[in-house]
C-alpha cells in the first residue's frame, strides 16, 4: 500500500497542473443566400459570416450595370416583391439609438444597414467582402441583429451612396436583394 501511496504522490508532483481554460462556444455557421434581381432571377450569391465585433458580407453578383452601387443592410428578410424590394422594409436599426440617420460620413450617422459601395465592371460583375462592426449575426449580441425573428435582407441599389444625404444617400432604386436568415 506504501509504494502505491508514493507513487500516486510521484505521479501528481511530476504532472503539469493544467490551467481551466474558458472554452468559446463554436460560432454559427455563415448565412449563403440567392441574390435575385427585379426580374426575379438570381445574379450571384451573398454570404454574411459572423465575426467577433459584426459581420463579414461576400457579394458575387452579374448583371449589374457598369458603375458603383450602394449597398444596405435591410430590416426584414424579404425579397419576395422583385419589382422593387420594398418588403424588406427600411435600414436595420436599433430604435433605442433614436431617429434614423444615414451615412458612413456624416457626423450624426447611428444606421447601423449602412455599407460600404460595390463596384460592377462593365460585364456586369461584382465582387466585395465588407466587414461591418454596426451589427451582429445573432440577436444575443447587443446590437442589431440579422438573424433575429424576421431575418434582414442585403440590397443593393442602383447608384452610389454618397455616404451622406437622406435618406439612402442618394442610391436610388433598389435593383438587387438577397434574404438573411
Amino acid at each position: 500500500m506504501r509504494k502505491l501511496v508514493l507513487a500516486a504522490a510521484l505521479i501528481a508532483a511530476t504532472t503539469p497542473t493544467l490551467a481551466p481554460q474558458a472554452f468559446a462556444a463554436p460560432a454559427p455557421a455563415p448565412a449563403t443566400s440567392d441574390l435575385i434581381g427585379n426580374d426575379g432571377k438570381a445574379l450571384g450569391t451573398v454570404t454574411v459570416t459572423p465575426a467577433p465585433k459584426g459581420v463579414i458580407l461576400r457579394i458575387e453578383a452579374t448583371g449589374l450595370t457598369e458603375g458603383w452601387h450602394g449597398v444596405h443592410f435591410h430590416a426584414k428578410g424579404d425579397c419576395g416583391d422583385t419589382a422593387k424590394f420594398q418588403n424588406s422594409g427600411g435600414h436595420v436599426h436599433d430604435a433605442s439609438h433614436g431617429a434614423l440617420v444615414h451615412g458612413l460620413l456624416n457626423a450624426s450617422a447611428n444606421d447601423d444597414g449602412d455599407l460600404t459601395n460595390i463596384y460592377a465592371g462593365k460585364d456586369g460583375v461584382a465582387k466585395a467582402e465588407i466587414f461591418s462592426s454596426l451589427v451582429s449575426y445573432a440577436p444575443s449580441e447587443g446590437k442589431s441583429a440579422l438573424k433575429d425573428a424576421d431575418g434582414a435582407a442585403v440590397v443593393v441599389h442602383a447608384s452610389a451612396d454618397d455616404y451622406n444625404s437622406q435618406p439612402i444617400g442618394g442610391a436610388g432604386a433598389r435593383v438587387a436583394c438577397a434574404v438573411v436568415k
